[in-house]
Parts: C-alpha cells; structure tokens; sequence
C-alpha cells in the first residue's frame, strides 16, 4: 500500500535530474552476473523526473563496471508490487528492486530480499526513517524521506487569534483544540480543517496512526510485535478514536472534502493535514509568508509524524549480490541525494546533502518539513502483518469517522490484527 501522491510536487524542478552528464566512480571489481548484467525494477514509471536520477546513476555505474552493467524496468506505481510478487513466485527476481518502507518486513519475510552488505559509514549516515531493518537485519535503505505537517493560512491565524506552534514548542491536544475553535469562528471559510480523508490506501494509516501514538496508543506492541490488544483499543486509542470523530461532529472537518487539498488551495479552509509534498504548491498559490508549515499535536504522548518511503534492496535470488549492492551505494552518494530532492521535493537521508539541495537548505522553503521529520518521526511497526495491520486500520479509522462506535470498532480490529498474527505463527523464521 502506498500513497499516490506523495512525491507529486508542483514546483519540483527537474532539471537537476534530467542532466545527462556522468559522474567519476570508483570500480565494482566483481565478476560479470549471469546475462551480463545487473536488473534493476523501479516503481516510478511515469514519474520522468525520479527516474531520470536513477538513469543517471546507471549510466555512470556501467562506465566504471562494463562487465556488470545494469538494465533498468520501470513500473506504474499502481502495478509495481504485484509485479514483484508474481515474479517472486515465478522465481524470476531483479537483482535490485525499490519498495516502500513499510512492506519491506513482509518481502524479508517472504524470502524475497537478502541483507543489504553496504558499508558501516554509509549506514551509520542514513536518518533512522530512511532504513529498514526486520530481526535487527538491514534489509533496505532509502534515498529521501518527507513529513507530515499542517499547513495553516497565516491571516486567518492573525484574525482569529491563534498562536502558531512551533517544531520545538508544539500545540497541546488542548491548544489544538482551541486553535480549532477559533479558526471556526471565522466567516470567510466553510469548514476549520482538511483532514484529507479523501486520500486512500495507505493514507489513513501513515497519516492517522500517528494521532493515534500520540494519545498513547499504537498500532501493535511494539516490543513484541504479537499483538494489537491493549494498544489498539486500549483506554488512550479509544480517546483518539473519539476525538477524531468529533471534529467531524462539531463541525470543524467534512467528510467528503475535495481532493488533493483543493479545499485549501481554493481558500474553502485555512488549516490543511498533509505534508511536504504539498507545500510547494501552496506556497505557489497564496505566496510563501502567507502559508505556515506547522508540527504535529502532541496529545500526551510525545507529537508524533508517520516515517519511511521508498527505499532500494537486493533480491534474495540475486546472482550478483556485490554488483547490486556496489550499485545501491553509488545511488545514495550526496550527488544523487540532492538530483532526487531538487527534482521531487523529498528530503535526502543523509544529513550532509540537506545543504545542497535547493528546498532544504538553510533558509529553503521546505526547510521546517525537514526539521518536523527529522524530531518526530516514527516508523509503521516492522512486521511482515503490517499489510493485514495497514488495512484493518484503514478500515476501522473510517467506520469511526462515518459514526460507528469507537469501543467496539477498536476492539474488533485489535482481534482481526492478533487472528492474523496467530495465524501466520507470529510471523516467526523457520
């Protein structure tokens, strides 16, 4: 499950991406794979501007390996994964395969990735959203990562008399609540908040479930990773549950709002849930000192964002595992860092590019949405179930918002997770 839209960046510029000059590299002294060659699968068919970087890296690692050259596939996001599952079933892996964050413990689990064998300097580098470990294993790294955030409309903050939080100093869930009421108050708006509810997939989880940990529950036990008992309908998850619904009740939030956050950009609300691929666009329509990049709600228990994107691993079945590994280190060299960040707006994973990027930069326009995640950020729980988890709590978010009881909606979801867990034997090896 991703989401479609988070890389959908309105002002990225793709020039840096699509440049077609090499860079020097040093050499994968290997031997050549079978074929000839190393496979590279992608998901962003389609998204000319992330695959041009990708090119780029390839071209200049052929140069220095002409013995293992590697052939790139790019797929529709949308017809990605269950490209790769059925050739995992075929026996007919890549050698090297992108993957969204969260699924990357299922694919592990499913036999479908070998251990990532990159350096100790380049893992150390890597911000802790951006790599995917399952049984204390690296399995994937990944080149950027974004954030939640709220955007808010600076003058309607002005008149209702609202104070903007800050990433050091965030709203309380008490403060939030106050902001909302003010903003309600206002007479040029149709409604306080775009929750963008009208998001699917993996939206609801990735966006809500940090709500969620911030009143004090969560998803699973995240130390045992065998149940969603307690946690997921526990006294704190239900208490989430409940808030949410009311801002729909009381009126601050439809159910229904248009999609891609044309409720803000259009001005029919001054305070908009989304993230930093939406700022951009924002910026470019109510101007940059109009639009406020705020930090999550801390309802307790710490603010919390949602942490990990798309990340680079090695198929299990890899004849050239060096090769495809020499290949991924390349690929997260700052150089190719900063081309994916100046051309799709994300953050790069290692701090010593965030300099040289043309939004994160000190004093850049997404420089707070850097700054949200890297002191927030909290990665979905690291199990093979988190598909059945993703889903289940899609579903039960949902029927809350539509009216159905918090209690009985979390406690059925809590026992669909943990039906699933025992069923699969604890998502145990062997």
């Amino acid at each position: 499950m991703t989401v479609p839209t988070r890389r959908a960046f309105l002002a990225a510029s793709a020039a840096a991406a699509a440049a077609a000059t090499t860079t020097a590299c040093s050499s994968y002294r290997g031997g050549a794979s079978p074929g000839g060659g190393i496979s590279l699968w992608t998901h962003n068919g389609g998204n000319e501007e992330e695959l041009a970087v990708v090119r780029k890296a390839v071209t200049a690692f052929n140069e220095a390996n002409p013995d293992t050259p590697v052939e790139v596939k790019s797929f529709p996001q949308a017809s990605y994964n269950d490209s790769v599952a059925a050739a995992a079933v075929a026996g007919d892996l890549p050698d090297v395969l992108d993957l969204d964050g969260p699924i990357m413990p299922s694919w592990a689990w499913a036999g479908y990735l070998a251990p990532l064998e990159v350096s100790s300097e380049l893992e150390d580098s890597i911000i802790s959203s951006a790599k995917g470990y399952w049984n204390d294993t690296l399995y994937s790294i990944g080149p950027y990562d974004t954030s939640l955030c709220f955007l808010g409309r600076r003058s309607a903050f002005e008149e209702a008399g609202v104070a903007v939080p800050t990433t050091e100093r965030p709203w309380t869930g008490e403060e939030f609540d106050d902001a909302l009421a003010r903003l309600s108050r206002l007479s040029d708006y149709d409604y306080v908040i775009d929750f963008s509810v009208a998001d699917s997939a993996e939206w609801w989880p990735y966006a809500y479930a940090p709500m969620l940990q911030s009143f004090g529950g969560d998803l699973i036990d995240r130390e045992t990773l065998d149940t969603a008992e307690g946690l997921l309908n526990g006294a704190e998850a239900v208490a989430w549950g409940e808030w949410f619904r009311s801002c729909f009740t009381r009126g601050y939030a439809s159910q229904t709002p248009a999609t891609d956050g044309q409720d803000f950009l259009q001005g029919r609300v001054p305070l908009y849930y989304a993230g930093g691929w939406k700022v951009l666009q924002s910026q470019e329509t109510f101007g940059r000192e109009e639009v406020l990049i705020l930090p999550p709600v801390d309802f307790g228990h710490g603010a919390k964002v949602g942490g990990g994107s798309w990340q680079w691993g090695v198929s299990a079945t890899s004849p050239s595992p060096a090769a495809a590994n020499a290949f991924i280190e390349l690929l997260m060299q700052d150089e190719y860092l900063v081309e994916y960040s100046n051309a799709i707006g994300n953050f790069p994973s290692v701090e010593s590019a965030i300099g040289q990027t043309d939004y994160y930069r000190e004093g850049g326009a997404l420089e707070p949405v850097y700054e949200i995640g890297r002191t927030y950020a909290l990665l979905r729980p690291p199990t093979p179930g988190y598909r059945v988890i993703s889903s289940v709590f899609d579903k039960a978010a949902r029927d809350i918002v539509s009216g159905a009881d918090v209690r009985s909606t979390l406690d059925q979801a809590a026992q669909d997770i943990d039906v699933d867990i025992r069923s699969n034997k604890g998502y145990q090896v062997g």
